[in-house]
């Protein structure tokens, strides 16, 4: 059959099946911290509150095992918890690929990307210092992440975004688990700016070096938190 005799519209609508839909409601769940680090995750209760039946749900539960949300123990399944040791891998990697990042976005960054960097830093000056209420904590961390993979977009290297993107799920779920002792853990306000003037100014040199210093001083708060946590 020639396509070009087939109508514009495809008759088949295409819709996520009952378990990317499971997937989706409980990855987000972890990611928002409706499901706190550490928290069990039990299948009667997950059923009901999804609504679905086992099959759909233990389907999911074992992709978010396979990309490290989810852990098994002799309890039973709960959210993983990140240890210090994780923490510490995790920056170290990213430290290495976001260089790369911000020296490729000093390069290709356009203009509308460079005011959407600007707007994530406004966004984040504008709260309240002293507002620690959980909502306004996960927006900051989402303000975060979008700066971030902004940066990793504005490089121009779909492949260092695919690789960070793996990151910045565990890095949420780190935060997260951070957020809940010490909501100062997240205080990036100043090291964002520092970040996208130089970007702005097409400066590799000082953003390179603005990006280290800004995740080497956010490892050792959460570093440090994590650990005054398990002493």
């Amino acid at each position: 059959m020639n396509p070009t005799t087939l109508s514009s519209r495809s008759p088949i609508q295409r819709r996520k099946s009952l378990y990317e839909q499971v997937y989706s409601a409980l990855r987000a769940g972890i990611l928002t911290g409706t499901f706190v680090p550490g928290s069990r995750l039990v299948e009667t209760q997950l059923t009901e509150w999804l609504n679905v039946s086992r099959t759909p749900l233990r389907e999911a539960l074992r992709q978010l095992q396979k990309e490290g949300l989810v852990i098994a123990d002799t309890s039973g399944l709960q959210v993983a918890t990140i240890s210090a040791t994780d923490a510490i891998e995790l920056y170290d990697c990213r430290l290495v690929l976001e260089k790369l990042a911000v020296a490729g976005a000093c390069e290709h960054a356009s203009q509308p990307q460079l005011k959407a960097l600007e707007q994530c830093v406004l966004q984040a000056e504008a709260r309240d210092p002293q507002d620690v209420d959980v909502q306004t904590l996960l927006g900051l961390l989402d303000l975060d992440y979008r700066f971030h993979h902004l940066i990793a977009e504005s490089s121009g290297n779909r492949r260092l975004v695919s690789l960070l993107d793996q990151l910045f799920d565990a890095m949420a779920l780190l935060r997260i688990q951070t957020l809940q002792k010490n909501p100062l853990v997240l205080e990036i306000r100043l090291e964002h700016r520092q970040v996208y003037e130089a970007i702005a100014s097409r400066d590799a040199a000082t953003a390179t070096a603005a990006i280290q210093l800004h995740l080497l001083a956010s490892k050792a708060r959460v570093v440090k938190e994590i650990q005054n946590h398990q002493s």
